[in-house]
């Protein structure tokens, strides 16, 4: 072969190969999704979801890896991972860890906010949340795709309490955000802030007498085993955002986009069903077998009655008073 025709089928061979590596980068998209717990769990059920609804909607090969069990971190490591850019591209957090970029976002997760489930229900199927979502995608880069969650928080302790009396005083863990340091003040009892991961030890060891979680929460971290009374305050109903990083979603193919939105609002309320109908029956389960005893608690009216004003005012400081009132009047 003449070399000029040679070196012209070496440039050809060389573009082909371009092409294809090119091609198979464009088809190969890996997302990383994490999340702190194991298969069992309502979050990883609700990311699985997220998942397959992801590939039925775009259509196209898309590759997930969910790494489970804090295998990347804690929930506040992913939404810094989901920021950067990097590590993680979704995940489900709670509201809590977002508050440096939004004041308002551990709002709508905050003690004695939703009456009931139906209240809870009806606020996010109104899209109230909108102001809060749109704040974190412009502060912190982080999408808030869907709405998960729906267990009703109850304390766990080393004791029983069954009023306001027998709740003054009580050590217990909260989350970061100051509104649930303020709420358990307001209330009576004296509240710390301990990272998740640390509370079993803390009440073995008497640190403190008491946590609240909801009821995936006390069976996964088998918190009965330190604090075997639950008692029944049902002070929050909790909120879940699925979160996709911004960085990550803006290089992505828009059709590729379109799907990971809509498969997030779906995903979200496949969590919230699955949580909200898990919550009762997990609870009977750990009673039958033993391992916790619910204890009825009488005074949440006047629970929430000395907690209101604390809400009422946090409300107006992050300037979030508009979706407060617009929760309350639903």
């Amino acid at each position: 072969m003449h070399p000029f025709l040679q070196a012209l089928s070496r440039g050809a061979a060389v573009v082909a190969l371009a092409f294809s590596l090119d091609a198979a980068a464009q088809q190969a998209i890996t997302l990383h999704g994490a999340v702190q717990f194991n298969d069992d769990h309502a979050f990883t059920k609700a990311l699985v979801k997220f998942e397959e609804l992801v590939k039925k909607y775009y259509g196209k090969p898309v590759n997930f890896v969910l790494h489970k069990n804090s295998e990347l971190g804690l929930e506040k490591d992913y939404f810094a991972y989901m920021n950067q850019g990097i590590s993680v591209d979704y995940g489900i957090v709670s509201p809590a860890h977002m508050s440096t970029f939004s004041k308002a976002a551990p709002f709508i997760d905050a003690p004695f906010l939703f009456r009931d489930l139906d209240h809870w229900n009806k606020v996010l199927d109104a899209d109230t949340l909108k102001p809060v979502a749109d704040e974190v995608a412009q502060k912190a880069d982080v999408m808030l795709i869907g709405f998960a969650g729906g267990g009703t928080r109850n304390i766990f302790a080393n004791k029983p309490v069954h009023n306001m009396a027998e709740l003054r005083g009580l050590k217990v863990r909260v989350q970061g955000a100051p509104i649930w340091s303020k709420t358990f003040t307001a209330a009576g009892m004296s509240p710390t802030v301990i990272a998740y991961d640390e509370v079993y030890n803390a009440i073995q060891n008497g640190v403190i007498q008491a946590g609240e979680n909801e009821a995936a929460g006390v069976e996964t971290m088998k918190f009965y085993e330190v604090g075997p009374n639950l008692n029944m305050t049902q002070h929050a109903i909790t909120i879940r955002p699925i979160c996709f990083s911004g960085k990550t979603f803006k290089k992505l193919p828009p059709d590729l986009q379109a799907a990971i939105i809509k498969a997030g609002k779906e995903a979200g309320i496949y969590g919230r069903q699955i949580e909200s109908g898990e919550d009762a029956a997990k609870l009977e389960a750990m009673e039958k077998a033993g391992k916790l005893k619910r204890i009825a608690f009488t005074d949440r009216a006047a629970m929430k009655k000395a907690v209101d004003p604390v809400m009422a005012e946090y409300a107006k400081e992050i300037g979030a008073d508009a979706i407060y009132n617009k929760i309350n009047s639903m």
